[in-house]
């Protein structure tokens, strides 16, 4: 019999961090927000004003620079739970995005989080609203 003290299994390794890009859609403009499981936490980039491909261009290039994992989406449910126009809107941007880029796509229900944003001071709205949609998307259980 060996002395000593007893071996314990090897701990689990934890979870890789997974990066993010979260965007705040809107038709004239798109806010976007980077994030990650590691921190827990976003942060404001950028509002993107073009439209039509020039959208899809610089969304392009943020993905380059970044490297996230998967997206996030903001969708704006009515306070009833109803969809109206936004939210199908917004369920299209991502649906786009899936299909432009090949990377997952997670939805958040998000209301008010430009309101929110303009509360805080934020001097970008928009990009601080995917900030609040991507913490948001942080903070639910998976």
């Amino acid at each position: 019999m060996m002395g000593g003290p007893p071996t314990r299994p090897p701990a689990a390794p934890a979870p890789a961090a997974r990066s993010f890009l979260a965007f705040d859609y809107g038709t004239r403009r798109v806010g976007v927000a980077s994030g990650n499981t590691l921190l827990g936490a976003a942060r404001p980039l950028r509002t993107i004003a073009q439209e039509g491909d020039a959208r899809f261009d610089a969304i392009a290039a943020l993905i380059a620079e970044h490297g996230p994992d998967a997206l996030v989406v903001g969708v704006p449910f009515h306070p009833d739970g109803a969809e109206h126009d936004n939210p199908r809107r917004a369920r299209r941007f991502a649906r786009q995005l899936h299909g432009r880029f090949r990377l997952p796509v997670h939805e958040v229900d998000e209301r008010y989080t430009t309101v929110d944003a303009l509360a805080d001071g934020a001097r970008d709205a928009d990009a601080a609203a995917a900030a609040l949609i991507l913490e948001q998307f942080l903070r639910e259980p998976r």
